[in-house]
C-alpha cells in the first residue's frame, strides 16, 4: 500500500486509513487531504507523485490546479461582500454594473448565476486566450450576450462564466479582481494557499496532471456543454498538455476565476473552515445567517440540458446530496473541481475539509466521498 507523509489526529485515524486505501484501490497518482475541526487541524496528509515525468515527490506544499473550487473562491468573497451590505444578492447586477443590464439581462441578478440560473452559461462572441487573460474582452462579451433561456426559469451550469460575471461585480465593487480581492481580505492574512492567478514564485511547486484512462470524451464544439467547458475552443478540455492546456504555467498565472484556481489541500481546507469556524484565533468569516442563506436550494434535478448528475446547488455551493456527493448534513456546503478535487465546510460539525490530486478520474470519482465519510464516521464516534 502506499505510503504517506502527514499526521492524523487519533480521533481521525480513520481519514488516514482512507487516503492510504485510495492509493491501493484507485489509479492515485498524488494526493492530499485536510481537516480542521472547530479551528484546527486534525488531518494534513500528502503522498505520491507531484510530477510522473521526473519523479518528484508530492510534498506538503505543493499546490494542484484545482478547477471549479475556483467557484467556492469566488462564491465566498460574494458572500462576503453580501454579508458587509455592499452587494445586495437580490438587486439587479445593473445595479453594480450598469453595461450589463441589456439585451434581456436586465432582471438578472447576482443569485442567479449563484444558482446557475441566469441563462448564460455560455458566450456567443469567440475569444482568444489572450483576451481571455485580459479580462475585458470577456466582460465586454458578457455585456453582448442575449440570455438563451429566461432568466430563472430554469438552471445550466455556468462554467467559466459564473467567475467572469460574478467576479465583474466583486470588482466593480471593490475595484479589485475577484482573484485580488481574495488574497486581499483572506488569502494573505491567513496565508491559505489558494489562488485564482498564480504567483510565478509558486510554479516550482505546481503538481502536474496526468489523465486517467477510459475518460469520457467531450460532445463536438458546437455542444453547449463543450461551449460551456471550453469557451468556445479558447481553453482545452482535458487537454493537459496542449497550448494552453491544463499543465501550461500561463494558464494558471492568468485569473480564470470560474474553474482556474490552483490550491493545496490545506488552502482549500482552510479557507472553509475559517468560512464555518475561524482559524488561527480570528472570527469566523460567514455569519451563521449568511450560511443559512447560502445553504438554501436554488438548483436541482435536470438542467438546460437535460443532464442529472443528482447535484443541489445553493448559492454559488453545492450542497449534501446522497446521489452526488453525500456531505455531513444540512450546512455542508462546498465546490468540486473536475479533477476530482473537493472542498467543503459545515458550521454544524465546525468542519472544513480540502482534497487535491493530479490524476483525473471523471464523473463517478468516490475518491473524495470516501474521505467525506471516513470524516463522517469519526465524527460519530
Amino acid at each position: 500500500m502506499q505510503q504517506h507523509s502527514g499526521w492524523a489526529d487519533e480521533r481521525f485515524g480513520a481519514v488516514a486509513d482512507a487516503f492510504a486505501q485510495n492509493f491501493a484501490d484507485f489509479p492515485e497518482l498524488g494526493s492530499a487531504v485536510t481537516v480542521f475541526a472547530d479551528g484546527r487541524k486534525v488531518v494534513d496528509l500528502w503522498g505520491g507523485v507531484a510530477d510522473e515525468r521526473t519523479g518528484r515527490l508530492w510534498e506538503q506544499d505543493t499546490v494542484v490546479p484545482v478547477f471549479s473550487c475556483a467557484k467556492g473562491i469566488v462564491s465566498l468573497c460574494v458572500l462576503l461582500l453580501a454579508q458587509q451590505g455592499r452587494l445586495d444578492l437580490d438587486a439587479p447586477v445593473s445595479r453594480y454594473w450598469p453595461e450589463f443590464g441589456q439585451h434581456g439581462k436586465e432582471a438578472i441578478t447576482s443569485r442567479m448565476v449563484l444558482g446557475h440560473r441566469a441563462g448564460v452559461p455560455a458566450l456567443d462572441r469567440v475569444l482568444t486566450f489572450e483576451e481571455i487573460a485580459a479580462w475585458t474582452p470577456v466582460v465586454r462579451a458578457i455585456e453582448e450576450q442575449k440570455p438563451i433561456w429566461e432568466p430563472g426559469a430554469t438552471h445550466e451550469y455556468h462554467g467559466h462564466v459564473f467567475g467572469f460575471l460574478l467576479g465583474e461585480v466583486v470588482r466593480r465593487i471593490t475595484g479589485l479582481t475577484p482573484g485580488a480581492y481574495f488574497r486581499q481580505a483572506v488569502g494573505d492574512p491567513l496565508d491559505l494557499r489558494a489562488w485564482l492567478g498564480l504567483p510565478a514564485g509558486e510554479l516550482g511547486r505546481l503538481a502536474r496532471l496526468v489523465e486517467a484512462e477510459g475518460r469520457r470524451p467531450m460532445p463536438g464544439p458546437e455542444h453547449l456543454l463543450t461551449r460551456i467547458v471550453t469557451m468556445n475552443g479558447a481553453l482545452v478540455f482535458p487537454g493537459l498538455d496542449e497550448p494552453h492546456g491544463w499543465n501550461d504555467p500561463a494558464l494558471h498565472m492568468i485569473e480564470l476565476p470560474g474553474a482556474g484556481a490552483v490550491a493545496s489541500a490545506s488552502g482549500l481546507a482552510g479557507l472553509y473552515a475559517a468560512a464555518v469556524t475561524g482559524i488561527d484565533g480570528r472570527e469566523r468569516l460567514l455569519s451563521p445567517d449568511t450560511v443559512t442563506d447560502a445553504v438554501r436550494e436554488l438548483s436541482s434535478g435536470p438542467g438546460w440540458l437535460g443532464f442529472d448528475l443528482g447535484a443541489r446547488w445553493g448559492s454559488g455551493v453545492l450542497l449534501d446530496s446522497a446521489a452526488f456527493r453525500p456531505l455531513l448534513g444540512a450546512r455542508s456546503f462546498g465546490n468540486d473541481g473536475a479533477g476530482g478535487q473537493f472542498a467543503f465546510g459545515d458550521d454544524e460539525f465546525g468542519i472544513g475539509f480540502g482534497y487535491v490530486a493530479n490524476r483525473m478520474i471523471g464523473h463517478g470519482d468516490a475518491r473524495a466521498n470516501r474521505l467525506v465519510a471516513a470524516v463522517r464516521d469519526c465524527l460519530g464516534d
